[in-house]
């Protein structure tokens, strides 16, 4: 038995009889063809039991994987346990940028891409989406590579998987030129501005996000991410006022009231695209820590509406939401990606950690935004059902098949993704 097992929230205790770490792909080869139940675990950031096992639990932090640019593909191949807070800044020493970021660079890269997990901007696609790659070990032991490429029909399930293909060893993903970005608050947006120009907020820089809280009454801030062609480019101030919000003359956290010092860099202060697009700091413990998540993506067009019905449980929300967070993806083609095929707006909440209460309440969150067309984030913590999830994603039938070849013994599968795979 190995010792206590948490994630990064504390609210999962995984329930693994082994944990390893292997060092070589051959090491972790062997492993999985001698298990009958493991699962892979990232970074620990997922709030609920997606990455559980009561079998075998795998890290890939440990193995050796260099960070191979190619700069005539302009691609990078990474370990699968690589943060990205530790490979951004080696890109960016190259003269490299990936599309996006999350809010945090301390979540592995693979299990950020294998849950659907993203940053903002009307025209970028979630982390997977850079992804042109994908090698994996699947349930015989065997090594696998798909790309986008050359396996257009297998790809769309590979990258966004779940874990339930193998234990994912290395991700190629694509690159751009690095660029420079500036960070712009403003604070005392209403709900009615908000509600009136939603489309114009939105896409008013490369990434946006609007902050707020449960209560009904209390203003929204908007985080403006801007992209500038590089760091010495001339940036033109911010305007003082945007649909009735001002300029912050001060740096904020994402939750009002809170230190800085863990955000990342405001106040219009152009830095390279890793130090700008992610909120917080690598070095510093991000967000609160002691908090529950949980996210819903829907269509664009149904944000409004989503927010309007929010509103009327705001009373049983705002003692248990330390912040919302209101954020654009773009659609894309991966068959379990909450925007696939669908230019999505993420409507994310951040909980005091109280189990129990928070379990309570989502059942009547998910009942005003699922019949908009809502969708759980993976990772984090939700109540939908099975069947609805089922009814929700229209090539799942395609990735059960995937996973029928990749691992025909459900070595992979666990409590949390039988009931969604449905029987084998």
């Amino acid at each position: 038995m190995t010792d206590e097992l948490v994630n990064w929230a504390g609210n999962i205790h995984y329930r693994a009889a082994r944990f390893h770490q292997p060092r070589t792909v051959e090491e972790l080869q062997t492993l999985v063809a001698g298990s009958s139940a493991v699962r892979a675990l990232g970074s620990r950031h997922s709030f609920n039991t997606i990455a559980d096992t009561a079998g075998d639990l795998v890290s890939v932090r440990e193995l050796e994987q260099p960070v191979l640019i190619d700069r005539q593909a302009r691609t990078v191949q990474v370990g699968a346990g690589m943060r990205y807070g530790e490979l951004m800044p080696q890109l960016h020493r190259a003269g490299f940028a990936l599309h996006n970021t999350g809010s945090l660079p301390h979540i592995s890269i693979a299990g950020a891409c294998a849950t659907g997990t993203h940053g903002s901007g009307n025209t970028n696609g979630n982390l997977a989406t850079a992804v042109s790659a994908v090698q994996f070990v699947r349930g015989d032991g065997e090594l696998v590579r798909l790309t986008r490429d050359r396996d257009p029909d297998r790809f769309g399930g590979a990258v966004l998987n779940l874990a339930a293909l193998g234990i994912v060893t290395s991700l190629t993903l694509d690159l751009q030129p690095s660029y420079a970005v500036r960070q712009d608050v403003y604070v005392g947006l209403s709900f009615d501005q908000l509600a009136e120009h939603f489309d114009d907020i939105l896409a008013a820089a490369y990434s946006v996000s609007v902050f707020g809280a449960a209560d009904a009454d209390q203003p929204y801030r908007i985080w403006l991410k801007t992209r500038l062609s590089d760091l010495s480019a001339d940036a033109v101030s911010a305007a003082p006022q945007l649909f009735g919000s001002v300029l912050s003359p001060v740096a904020q956290h994402p939750i009002d009231g809170l230190d800085t010092a863990p955000a990342t860099q405001q106040l219009g202060v152009p830095g390279p695209w890793f130090e700008r697009l992610p909120h917080f700091r690598l070095e510093f413990v991000p967000s609160v820590g002691d908090e529950l998540q949980s996210e819903y993506l829907l269509p664009r067009a149904n944000a409004v509406a989503a927010l309007t019905a929010l509103r009327t449980l705001a009373d049983e929300l705002a003692p248990l939401v330390l912040v919302s967070e209101i954020r654009t993806v773009a659609a894309d083609e991966l068959w379990l990606s909450p925007s696939y095929r669908q230019d999505s707006v993420a409507l994310h909440f951040t909980w005091r950690r109280d189990t129990a209460a928070v379990g309570a309440v989502l059942p009547a969150l998910e009942a005003l935004i699922e019949p908009l067309g809502a969708r759980p984030h993976w990772g984090k913590v939700f109540t939908t059902s099975p069947d609805r999830l089922r009814a929700q994603y229209e090539r799942l039938s395609d990735f059960t098949d995937q996973v029928a070849e990749y691992d025909p013994t459900g070595k992979f599968t666990n409590d949390f993704l039988s009931p969604i795979l449905g029987a084998r």
